[in-house]
């Protein structure tokens, strides 16, 4: 016996979902309710939604569904930082990480979000690259780490604000990769009506999909671009980063002049520091050469540990050693402050199996 398959609303636009509630013979204006319900309060239950007719409730639960995905298990840094462990329908799971951001009188959360089920890219320091691929996620699964993540968040804090303030897609995955669902999923956190989300406060992160970069450049949108770059010479970062093998430097840099000239915005390299690797005077003065002509800035972030790879961290000396050199040869340039270590919640650390 087939099952029902029911409608997914999550990530349904609110033209569509009008026309959703017209089938099931109700008037338009319970749409605009149902948006509210959930990406306002994130709620998935049509029981819960005590503003609709009871008639209403059971046709939807019929119908219909909400998929904000499941914590499956929740982790706590010292720092504040939270790794939640998410379920998908198809029990696949992903990893998303909530950072509470510096300089903001009252605590404001980044978001992590993942865009895919592991990651094809496969770089050599990353947890998530070891992990293998699996699927990409539809563009309600990223809303849903969102959702989720904010009905988490209320309910440890036990408060209706708006928590989460800006999104950064650099959990799992290379977003340029499931380049359509990822734009979806923007336009929907961005709606005013629902979630609300400046594009200013959302970022995208990728490894050098030079092809998703210009399309990015002609979506007019208001958000940032961050590459991750590791390495400032073809050999190097051929080893690091296979996609370089596709995509070498030339055409990646060619790529972000090219974003910069149609946006006029400014891309963030970022750069992890590999002890031994990627950290030396030669790399210093090939990063400035690279970036120098470029609007750009420079990122770096000292590499955590993954357990099983050969890469270590730089000491604090060299770590400030490389910034130095850097700053001296005229990037704009800084250290992130990191978040998460103690939980495996941090860049490149992230698992599909969800397992650390």
């Amino acid at each position: 016996m087939s099952s029902i398959i029911k409608t997914e609303l999550l990530g349904m636009e609110l033209k569509s979902l009008e026309s959703f509630v017209q089938s099931l013979g109700q008037p338009r204006f319970r749409a605009n309710q149902i948006y509210t319900w959930i990406y306002k309060k994130a709620v998935s239950s049509f029981y819960e939604m005590t503003d609709l007719p009871k008639e209403l409730r059971m046709s939807l639960e019929s119908a219909a569904q909400v998929s904000i995905p499941r914590v499956l298990k929740q982790r706590v840094s010292a720092d504040g930082t939270r790794k939640f462990l998410f379920e998908m329908n198809d029990k696949k799971r992903i990893e998303t990480v909530v950072i509470p951001q510096s300089g903001t009188k009252d605590t404001r959360y980044s978001l992590c979000v993942s865009t895919q089920v592991g990651c094809p890219v496969g770089c050599l320091f990353c947890a998530t690259g070891q992990s293998g691929f699996q699927r990409n996620l539809n563009a309600y699964e990223m809303v849903g780490q969102v959702l989720g993540s904010r009905r988490e968040l209320a309910r440890k804090f036990k408060t209706n604000e708006e928590l989460i303030t800006n999104i950064v897609y650099m959990g799992m995955g290379e977003p340029m990769l499931n380049y359509d669902a990822m734009i979806s999923s923007i336009h929907t956190l961005n709606d005013h009506k629902g979630i609300n989300i400046g594009q200013r406060h959302i970022t995208i992160s990728t490894a050098g999909e030079v092809n998703g970069i210009k399309k990015l450049a002609e979506e007019d949108l208001q958000v940032t671009l961050a590459i991750s770059l590791h390495a400032a010479n073809d050999s190097l970062r051929d080893r690091l980063i296979p996609l370089n093998r596709k995509y070498p430097l030339k055409l990646l840099f060619e790529s972000v002049r090219y974003y910069t000239e149609r946006t006029n915005r400014r891309v963030t390299f970022e750069y992890i520091m590999l002890d031994e690797v990627n950290i030396g005077s030669e790399d210093a003065r090939a990063l400035i050469t690279s970036i120098k002509p470029l609007l750009a800035n420079v990122n770096l972030i000292p590499y955590n540990e993954v357990s099983g790879l050969e890469y270590k961290r730089p000491s604090s000396n060299k770590i400030r050693r490389f910034y130095n050199l850097l700053a001296d040869g005229g990037l704009n340039v800084s250290l992130r402050e990191e978040h998460g270590g103690d939980i495996e919640a941090a860049c490149g650390q992230l698992s599909a199996n969800g397992e650390r």
